[in-house]
Formats: structure tokens, C-alpha cells, sequence
């Protein structure tokens, strides 16, 4: 009896649970159907409400994901010109860092003159722009470009570093992208091996030091690969000129055939720079292979003559000159030793250079009655007493130098480079408009005189102020450099950008702003003013169109593992080094 009272009890609650699902139960009680509809609503609704959610919210992430994806992009773009947006000369790293931090307070006076010459840099780079955009160099005079070089943007290579140290980060973008997207070295062109490398290939090689962007780099070896067939002779002494679209190599007519010494010795930093950069060590063969050559012939006093001929390797009777197509073969066997960090490996070039010096020493000659000292030049054994502007870069070279000597021998040397800077900076202020002429002529009892006349806005003596300031830190030093510079203000800048004298003693201008003035002059000027901490002289060294190159050190020959290593001729010349061309109006 209870079992079975207990079983019905069971069914009725039971049956109590599932009476809610039976509709017959809410038809007999209106106001619960009307409140489970209601529920259902509310339910329908909520899940309804949801499920667009989860739409919307699957939309917004896929734009999301789209905008970062562009912001990627962005960035990967950003890191291509590094650091051109976030202040270049604040950006660190081994590739970006330019300046050493430096705590010692500017004087005020400097600080505003570094100013000047940077507004002259801006004033210059404008009127490129707006006359001469892409074109090798601007006429001021006339507001138009001409193609120099064969249209390869000689201006704008050349200034990038310069834009870059400046900070002037808006016209290096803008240079940047027309490097990216329009230079273009498949020119129908016979170009000056020596001239492209120092310029074209120095300046993008220099430019990828400083940015890490490898578009420079990319296009550095564009460049080097099209003069590589120069290197192509008997001896190795290249031609001095090639086609960039075919590649056929020869010299100029009026050497009689023969390669010119400076033009040929000339090479080594880049090249080297360039096979360390890419690991690849035919750049690097190619151009040590010339000093190899060259030493095979190195006279006992270390002066060689600018007549080089390509086959037999052989020197041709000619000048022995620190001026036009001797000076940088001189200046790039120091300079190769600390680019190479003075090891073993470059120890060759030290001892070429020292050698050299020796037979320097012997062309030195002063002036009466101020006895002015200069460096003469030689041929045969007769020395001629003439010293070119372009030999300037001297006493900048041997202040460099000095630290290598022993104590005596270093202050030596130092004193003449200190010497030499007071001949240049007179070469200045003995003219009216106190621009200096291209050569100056010695003779008893006058001490100088100015030779050719035209000033075409050079670098040299500027040049060797800057490392006679960094060396020596005697402000004298930028004083002479501020009364060139108001020099420069006073006589070559017009409206529209900087124009040479035809005559310094008269003051009438030319129609030419040659590309030197943006990549050597104006950036020399700006480092004088600069503290010493901006390029520091132990991890740069500058190229002879003042490229500051990065100093990577040779372990060993053809070391490359440093990825971040007869008759008198005519001495004239359409273009010598770094002569720039003469505008006419």
C-alpha cells in the first residue's frame, strides 16, 4: 500500500512539471500566455541584438586589421628614409648616429653663425629646386639646369649628406623619393670616372652610412657597376672616362692617351666602402689593384706625375703637382688608412703617404718679403712657382696626418699645415672682393699674385680651416672661415641661388652654381660652427667631395667582412679635379 501510494504521488508532480509546456494550460490563463509572449519577445530581441553586434564588431575588426596593415606599410616606408621625420641628427644607432652626445654649452655667436650657413644651404637648395630640379647643376643667372654630368641629379647627390647633417629634413625626403623613383644611370654618356665616383658614388654610399636606407646603397652599385669597365686594361690603371650604357672605357685626347694620376687614385675610398657595404670584393679589387700597380713605381721622394699610361703602367713626362690631377691621389692614400681604422692591412697606404710627404717637404717655398709659405710644383727638375686653390686641401691633409708621426715629427708638420692655412686664407683677402683666385703666381719681393682669376665657389681652403679647428681647437681658425663665408654673401649670392666671379678683382659674376658649393663648401662651413661631436673625426672620414664615409676596419687584404670595408702634355683641361665648368652667361 505505501509503494503504491508513493508512485502516485510521483506522476502528480510529475505531471505538475510539464502541464507549463502544454498550451492548453495557457489558454485557460490569458494573462500567462500574454507574459510568455512577452518573454519570447524580450529573448527574440536580446539574441537579435547581439548578432548584430557580433556583425558590427566583425566589420570594425576587419577595418582595423586593414588600418594596421597600412600603418605597417607606413612604417616599413619610414624605416627606408630612418630617421628622416623624427629629427636626423637625434636619431641613434650604428647606422643613424651622426653626433656624439657632447654636454659643453655653445657659444651664442657660433651657434648663430652655424645658423647663417645653414640659411645659405636653404637658399642654395630652393633655388635648385624651383630652376633645376633633377638637373646636374643650376644657372643661377639665367634660372635654368644644365646637364653637366649627363643628367645623373649631380646637385642633388651631392647635397643629401649635406641636407641630412643639417637636419633639413623635409628637402631630404623629398631628394630621397626622386633617388627612389628618377635617377636613372642608363645614359647614352661618356662620364668622368673620376668625377661620378666621387660625387655620384660617394655621395649615395655616404648618404647610406648616414640613413641605413638602403636605396642608396642599392643605387650606389648601379652607378659603380657601369664605370667598373674602366678598370679594364693592362695594367689595371683605369681610363678616365666610360659610357654608362655601353660601357666603352677610353682617356681624353688631350693626355695623348694617358690616364691623369689623380683621376685614377682616386677611387679607393669608395670602392672599398662599397665591397664591405655588399660583401662583394670586385669593387675593392679593382681599385687597390691601382696603388698595387702604382707602388711597383713609386719614386724614392713619393712624387709621381699626373701622366699615368694605362698599358704599360708606366709614368709619361709631365707636372708633379699638389694643384689640378695630382692633389687627392695624395689625399686618399692617407684617408684610405683611417678608413680602414690604421691596421695592418692598410699599413701601405701610411708609408705611400709618408713618402709623399717627404717629397712635399722638398716644394715648399716662401715668399718674400712676407715669406708666405706654398707648395710649388715640378717638372723634370725644375720647380715652377705656382700653387693652384685646388691645392688648399694641403694643410687640412697634413694637420690629419700629423697624429700619426712621433712627437717632433707631428708638431712638424702640423706647424706648416698652420703655415699653408695662412698662405690659402690670404689667397682670400689679397683680392678686392676677397674671394679667392684659381692660382697664384710667386715672385721675389711681391710675394703673390693672383694667375687665373675666376673664383667658382671652391672648398679647399674652407676645408683645411674645418680640420685645423677640429685638430687644434684654435678658434682663429673660424673667424677666417666666417670672413669667407661673408665673402661668399657679399659677392655670390643673388635671388636665385649662388653664382661664381669670372673675375676677383672686378667682382663680375658667372652663371653657374657648381654642386662642390652644396656638398663641400657650405657643409665644411656648417661643421666649422658645428660642435665637434657632429661627424666625429674617429668614426668618419670624408671623401674629396666631402662625403663622410664611415670608418670600418680592415682586418686583412681584401678584407670585406666590415658589412655594416715621353713629351710634355698640355696642362689644359676641360675639367680637372673637381674644376667645375666655368659659367658663361
Amino acid at each position: 500500500m505505501g509503494r503504491s501510494r508513493s508512485s502516485s504521488s510521483s506522476s502528480s508532480s510529475s505531471w505538475s512539471r510539464w502541464r507549463y509546456i502544454n498550451p492548453a494550460y495557457y489558454l485557460k490563463r490569458p494573462k500567462r500566455l500574454a507574459f510568455l509572449f512577452i518573454a519570447f519577445l524580450c529573448l527574440s530581441f536580446s539574441f537579435w541584438d547581439r548578432q548584430t553586434l557580433v556583425r558590427d564588431h566583425q566589420v570594425e575588426v576587419s577595418k582595423l586589421n586593414e588600418e594596421v596593415k597600412r600603418l605597417q606599410d607606413m612604417l616599413e616606408e619610414l624605416k627606408n628614409a630612418q630617421g628622416v621625420l623624427g629629427g636626423m641628427n637625434s636619431i641613434m644607432g650604428q647606422k643613424g648616429d651622426v653626433t656624439k652626445k657632447n654636454d659643453v654649452p655653445e657659444d651664442p655667436i657660433v651657434v648663430q653663425r652655424r645658423e647663417k650657413v645653414k640659411d645659405a644651404m636653404i637658399h642654395a637648395w630652393t633655388s635648385y629646386e624651383k630652376y633645376a630640379w633633377g638637373r646636374d647643376e643650376l644657372q643661377p643667372q639665367s634660372k635654368n639646369g644644365v646637364d653637366s654630368f649627363g643628367g645623373l641629379g649631380a646637385t642633388l647627390i651631392d647635397s643629401l649628406d649635406t641636407l641630412y647633417i643639417m637636419g633639413l629634413e623635409e628637402q631630404f625626403q623629398r631628394a630621397r623619393e626622386w633617388v627612389a623613383n628618377s635617377l636613372d644611370f642608363n645614359k647614352n654618356y661618356d662620364a668622368s670616372v673620376f668625377e661620378t665616383t666621387i660625387r655620384v658614388v660617394g655621395g649615395l654610399l655616404s648618404t647610406y652610412d648616414l640613413s641605413g636606407d638602403k636605396v642608396f646603397l642599392e643605387k650606389a652599385t648601379d652607378i659603380a657597376d657601369r664605370l667598373l669597365p674602366a678598370w679594364d686594361t693592362r695594367s689595371g690603371i683605369p681610363y678616365n672616362i666610360i659610357n654608362l650604357a655601353y660601357g666603352s672605357a677610353h682617356n681624353p685626347s688631350w693626355t695623348g692617351g694617358d690616364s691623369i694620376l689623380a683621376d685614377s687614385g682616386t677611387e679607393q675610398m669608395e670602392f672599398i666602402a662599397l665591397s664591405q657595404r655588399t660583401g662583394d670584393p670586385k669593387y675593392q679589387q679593382k681599385a687597390e689593384n691601382v696603388i698595387a700597380e702604382l707602388s711597383k713605381i713609386f719614386p724614392t721622394d713619393g712624387l709621381l706625375p699626373i701622366y699615368i699610361n694605362p698599358h704599360k703602367g708606366t709614368t709619361s713626362y709631365s707636372t708633379i703637382t699638389f694643384g689640378a690631377m695630382g692633389d687627392s691621389f695624395y689625399e686618399y692614400l692617407l684617408k684610405v688608412w683611417i678608413q680602414g681604422n690604421k691596421t695592418s692591412a692598410v699599413k701601405h697606404y701610411r708609408e705611400m703617404w709618408e713618402t709623399s710627404m717627404k717629397g712635399l717637404l722638398s716644394l715648399v717655398r716662401r715668399t718674400t718679403p712676407s715669406s708666405f709659405a706654398y707648395i710649388s710644383e715640378k717638372i723634370g727638375s725644375s720647380l715652377i712657382d705656382k700653387m693652384d686653390e685646388l691645392a688648399c686641401f694641403a694643410p687640412g691633409m697634413l694637420a690629419l696626418g700629423s697624429s700619426g708621426y712621433d712627437t717632433d715629427e707631428s708638431q712638424k708638420f702640423l706647424s706648416l699645415a698652420e703655415e699653408l692655412a695662412w698662405t690659402c686664407y690670404n689667397f682670400y683677402q689679397s683680392t678686392p672682393t676677397k674671394l679667392a683666385g684659381e692660382n697664384y703666381f710667386f715672385n721675389a719681393g711681391q710675394d703673390m699674385s693672383v694667375g687665373t682669376s675666376w673664383n667658382i665657389l671652391r672648398p679647399e681652403t674652407v676645408e683645411s680651416l674645418f680640420y685645423l679647428w677640429r685638430l687644434t681647437g684654435n678658434k682663429t681658425y673660424q673667424e677666417w672661415g666666417w670672413n669667407i663665408f661673408q665673402a661668399f654673401e657679399k659677392n655670390s649670392r643673388i635671388e636665385s641661388g649662388y653664382v661664381g666671379l669670372k673675375d676677383v678683382n672686378t667682382g663680375v659674376q658667372d652663371n653657374m652654381m657648381q654642386s662642390f658649393f652644396l656638398a663641400e663648401t657650405l657643409k665644411y662651413l656648417y661643421l666649422l660652427f658645428s660642435p665637434t661631436s657632429v661627424i666625429p673625426l674617429d668614426e668618419w672620414v670624408f671623401n674629396t667631395e666631402a662625403h663622410p664615409i664611415r670608418i670600418v676596419t680592415q682586418h686583412g687584404e681584401g678584407d670585406n667582412s666590415g658589412v655594416l670595408e715621353r713629351q710634355h702634355r698640355p696642362l689644359g683641361r676641360a675639367r680637372a679635379r673637381k674644376e667645375g665648368r666655368f659659367g658663361v652667361d
